[in-house]
């Protein structure tokens, strides 16, 4: 039983869910207390325990504790299966959150996973399906790792209602150092429910931004009419990006405005990936057992999941600051 302290770090959601997918991995039955102690709601979110729910259908968990606003569960492992898997968040719990949970999972199922997800694509304290499907996985595709993410329906706050499809099929992992990727870059600028205009205008401030500061980029927009309403832009160049959402009172071009200073702020740093992905490649480097990256900065998320893993893992992590950039590695 490896015993997890949830309040480790920054103290979230993410503790659990790494957990959680390193538990079914490796077999180790864990046990996580104090869940999200010091946050306004501790304990888990519905997002959250449907994504333990999720996690145990695939590896047939037996679990403990598994309720909203608990804040100490158990969970016990066993063989991980494939098949075909339906999951319904409620409102707009974030999709991407809860794939980042079964992604590592899913990577040692003998058979295809399939997943068919209701929730939210794209809001607040949390990546976009976007940014997972084009940032995320872009950098795990040089691991080895093969998923395809296809997006039905977007979903907003708070009605959510949006809907995705994943299919992750039995992946070898293998270490990979990381390097920096120049390019064009690219996005995507939506809307629903709302004038064509507003997805327009996120893009031409977020164009004008970044070409401003010499760089070339090329934005896609999108305007349709799904069961809630809301907007949003993700950025994305390499195994760097951003991603703001709309809100209400927050001019369109205030979205793409902050999105574009976002991805600058990362593409004028030398590293390989940004703040927001260093974190999600912790495990995948642990299972791995070896490659690396560099990042301008570690985040305490990223300091909680090397935490999390190196308890899971017979490995340790290496942080070397030089040039003003900081390299992960496998020791």
């Amino acid at each position: 039983m490896i015993d997890i302290d949830g309040s480790y770090g920054e103290g979230g959601g993410q503790i659990v869910r790494n957990a959680i997918a390193l538990s079914a991995v490796t077999g180790k039955a864990t046990s996580i207390k104090n869940i999200r102690k010091d946050r306004p709601n501790p304990g888990l979110s519905p997002q959250h325990a449907k994504a333990i729910g999720t996690a145990a259908l695939l590896c047939d968990a037996k679990v403990e504790g598994v309720k909203i606003g608990s804040t100490d569960i158990a969970f016990f492992p066993q063989e991980i299966r494939g098949g075909n898997y339906t999951i319904d968040i409620g409102t707009a719990g974030s999709i991407a959150l809860l794939v980042q949970c079964i992604m590592p999972i899913a990577a040692y199922s003998d058979t295809k996973v399939k997943l068919d997800i209701k929730g939210g694509t794209d809001v607040s304290w949390s990546p976009s399906i976007d940014y997972l499907n084009n940032v995320t996985l872009n950098a795990l595709s040089k691991m080895g790792y093969r998923c395809n993410i296809d997006i039905l329906k977007r979903g907003y706050y708070p009605r959510g209602g949006g809907s995705v499809k994943a299919m992750i099929e039995p992946s070898h992992l293998v270490p990979h150092d990381l390097s920096e990727e120049r390019g064009i870059i690219r996005g995507i600028s939506h809307c629903s429910n709302l004038p064509d205009h507003v997805a327009q205008r996120q893009a031409d401030k977020a164009k004008a931004v970044l070409e401003g500061a010499g760089y070339e980029c090329s934005i896609e927009t999108c305007r349709t009419d799904f069961q809630s309403t809301g907007s949003g832009i993700t950025l994305y160049c390499g195994m760097k990006g951003s991603f703001v959402p709309g809100k209400r009172g927050i001019t369109a071009e205030k979205v793409g405005g902050d999105a574009a200073t976002s991805l600058l702020d990362e593409l004028l740093t030398p590293s390989s990936v940004d703040i927001h992905l260093a974190d999600q490649l912790i495990p995948y480097l642990g299972l791995a057992e070896g490659g690396s990256f560099t990042v301008k900065e570690i985040s305490p998320h990223t300091r909680t999941n090397i935490w999390v893993t190196e308890k899971f893992l017979d490995i340790k992590f290496k942080t070397e600051k030089r040039k003003g950039i900081v390299e992960i590695s496998i020791q």
